[in-house]
Order: C-alpha cells, then structure tokens, then sequence
C-alpha cells in the first residue's frame, strides 16, 4: 500500500495527482490540487528557476505527506471546512508541516462565511456549554445559552440590555436556581488561580465573538496568527504541568483533564484557536492597541 514511507521527496503537482492515484485515491486532479491550494488545505509549491524557461514548482516532502492524510480524512468528514482543521492543526502543535502563510488561508477556509461562519459561532457555543454547563441546568437554558452565544459570535452588537440576558443564560446553566439559588454559593471550575466563574465565561464568549468578527472581515493576517499560537503553546505547556493535580481534585469531573486523543486535537484545533486569538484581541483593544 502507499504511505507516507513511499514518499522520499519534493515532487511537482504531477507527483501529487500520481501519490493519490497510487494510494487508491483516482478522483484527484490537478484542478483540484489548485482548489485545495487556493483553500490552504495545500501550500503552494516553490518555484524553480533555470537558465533557460523554467521547470515545474515543487511540493516539499511534507506537503505530500499532508496530501495523504488529507485524503484519508475526506472519508471521515462531511464539509470541507471540517478537513481544514487537519493542517490547521499541524501548523498548530507542530514546525516544519504546515507553514504560516497557508494557516492563515485554511484559517479562513475553516471559520467561512455565512452559513459556515455561524456553525462556527455555534459549535463554539456547545463546546462552551459542555466545558462549563451543570448537569442540573434545564433544557431549555442549555438552549437559550447556546442560541445567545451564537447570535453574539455571528455579529450580533452585545448592548446593555444583550449583557444582561448573557449574564443570565450564563449564570442558569453554571448555578441552577435548583442547587445554587438557596444556598448562595458561587460556582467556579479550573485551577484556584483561574477560576472558570460567570463573568470569565462571559469574557470567553465575548473573545470569541471579537476573534470570529475579526476573521470574517479579512483582519487577521499572519503575524496574529503566529502570535494566537506562541500564546496558546505557552498556556498549554503550563496547563500540561498541572493537568495531574487538576484531575486528582476535580473529582467527579475529572475527565475534563484528560488528555486528548490525536483525533481530538485535529477536531479541536479551530476552537481553541478561535480562543486564544479571541482572548489577545480582547487584551490588545483593553490596551488601546
């Protein structure tokens, strides 16, 4: 069978379609090599230059690597958007894969537009929802938490009366009347120094709907990307050092901390960007910057 071991080079866009062809994959063209360009699901290839005319660009040894593990994902997801979050995620924990210039393309290819880009906001809203909602919250302020937060991250203006109905919907999923409101305790989740309390939801939520804004609009070049994923690197590595003790005193809730599979951080790799970039857009516009 043809792996990633057959593969010992750089090759031309020829090589390319001839790798998917010999991994079993006969419906990739040349057109379609260009689209996954265009989207970023592929880098462009490096020129080359001679003396006289010129040979064709080339495609480093990873980037057909990546065109395998591309095609092999395709099977697996049902949008296109779904596949950008696997060089999105290369580019994210590892060098040399994934260059910047192409996250930021498949960046814009994974948030999209319209349709897409509220699917985003939305899918933000659950993986919120799971990470902070009680399991006594009701139904219907699951809903209205989720549908909230996704008006917000789809370009909904946040005004004072907006505020208030987010501290609500936020406040009913993370303290239920049913366990909180006799007793007037205040829920809050994560380490002692960072507690996960209504009001740092509602900062997450807001981070996501200023990183989301940004993205749609065309503003968020390379150099924010880069930054978004030195910062996340960092939290991460400090988060990874702590992970242990956090699961041994979260108790029932100890599965948040574990660590996650190879396929979780491919699928996982857009949100957590969407965060952080969100989160140091947030600081920068507190700064004045």
């Amino acid at each position: 069978m043809y792996t990633w071991e057959s593969i010992s080079g750089p090759g031309t866009i020829d090589d390319l379609v001839a790798d998917a062809h010999a991994a079993g994959y006969p419906d990739m063209t040349v057109r379609r090599v260009h689209d996954w360009i265009a989207k970023g699901l592929l880098d462009q290839p490096r020129l080359r230059t001679r003396r006289r005319g010129s040979d064709k660009a080339e495609h480093s040894v990873n980037q057909r690597r990546l065109l395998l593990l591309l095609l092999d994902k395709r099977q697996q997801v049902a949008h296109m958007s779904a596949l950008a979050q696997v060089p999105l995620a290369m580019w994210l924990w590892w060098d040399g894969y994934v260059p910047t210039r192409q996250a930021q393309r498949v960046w814009v290819t994974w948030v999209g537009r319209g349709r897409r880009s509220q699917e985003v906001a939305r899918e933000g809203a659950v993986g919120l929802l799971e990470q902070v909602g009680h399991q006594l919250a009701t139904e219907t302020d699951r809903t209205r938490f989720v549908r909230v937060i996704t008006e917000l991250g789809n370009g909904k203006a946040l005004t004072v009366r907006g505020r208030a109905e987010l501290l609500d919907a936020v406040r009913d999923v993370m303290e239920p009347d049913t366990v909180f409101a006799a007793s007037g305790f205040v829920r809050a989740l994560g380490p002692t120094q960072t507690p996960m309390t209504v009001e740092t939801v509602i900062g997450y939520i807001e981070a996501l709907s200023v990183a989301l804004g940004r993205t749609v609009d065309g503003t968020v070049d390379a150099a924010l990307l880069d930054r978004a994923r030195a910062i996340h690197r960092a939290s991460t590595a400090g988060y990874l050092a702590q992970r242990g003790g956090l699961a041994t005193e979260a108790g029932q809730l100890a599965h948040l901390f574990r660590e996650p599979t190879l396929q979780q951080q491919f699928d996982q790799a857009g949100r957590q960007l969407l965060l952080v970039l969100g989160m140091h857009l947030v600081h920068r516009r507190t700064r004045g910057v």
